[in-house]
């Protein structure tokens, strides 16, 4: 079994941009806001708002960005339900429209096996651009760690919120929004409207029942 998760409002339980803003005082984290929102809601180009975002922080010091990824709140409920997809044999794939800065400890916090994100770029020890591994078809970061690992759309749960999140829903035949906007949730096989992935763990075992064994 292959569970794929966005990160930020899904895995963690903010936005990262917005808060590093903050940084820079209420005007800019209002800037940063609705350019993300815009994205979110799929109404601007994802790539392009992203290099936007990023190149309105430009200068913020290395320090305060990795201070304030570290500390980032984990999703309510989301160390519950890793932990007990890991203990079912389940692979756990996040893949994330933001940064290796806030995913990295996902491998050790929630047990993620592979992790998919982008690279901001530090010179001089702050901030000053955006490497794009992940643009805005997340599913074309994951498919071939799906096709080279064998699993199935059956096999397959997708657990996201964003429109940019869309085109995973190909690569499986049962999909989750969480939280999510209009689109995700016209889509999704299932909706949980509450910040808690615990809530997860009921509907994994009612869909899957004896199908959970390790891959």
């Amino acid at each position: 079994m292959l569970v794929i998760f966005d990160v930020e409002g899904v895995l963690l339980n903010a936005e990262y941009l917005p808060v590093l803003a903050k940084l820079l005082g209420p005007e800019k984290e209002a800037e940063i806001w609705d350019i993300t929102n815009k994205g979110i809601r799929g109404e601007i180009n994802w790539e392009e708002g992203l290099k936007e975002r990023v190149h309105a922080l430009r200068g913020i010091q290395y320090d305060d960005a990795n201070k304030i990824a570290q500390n980032l709140e984990i999703m309510p409920g989301a160390k519950e339900l890793c932990s007990f997809l890991k203990n079912h044999g389940a692979t756990l794939v996040a893949v994330s429209g933001g940064f290796n800065i806030i995913t990295d400890r996902l491998h050790t916090e929630l047990q993620i096996d592979k992790i998919f994100s982008n690279d901001l770029v530090f010179v001089n020890g702050k901030l000053n651009d955006v490497v794009i591994n992940v643009t805005s078809d997340k599913s074309a970061s994951v498919k071939k760690f799906v096709e080279e690992n064998d699993f199935s759309p059956e096999e397959t749960v997708v657990i996201v919120d964003g429109a940019n999140d869309l085109k995973l829903f190909a690569l499986s035949s049962f999909t989750i929004g969480f939280c999510p906007v209009d689109i995700i949730r016209n889509k999704a096989n299932v909706t949980i409207d509450e910040k808690d992935l615990s809530l997860v763990i009921p509907i994994i075992k009612e869909k899957f029942k004896i199908r959970l064994n390790p891959h």
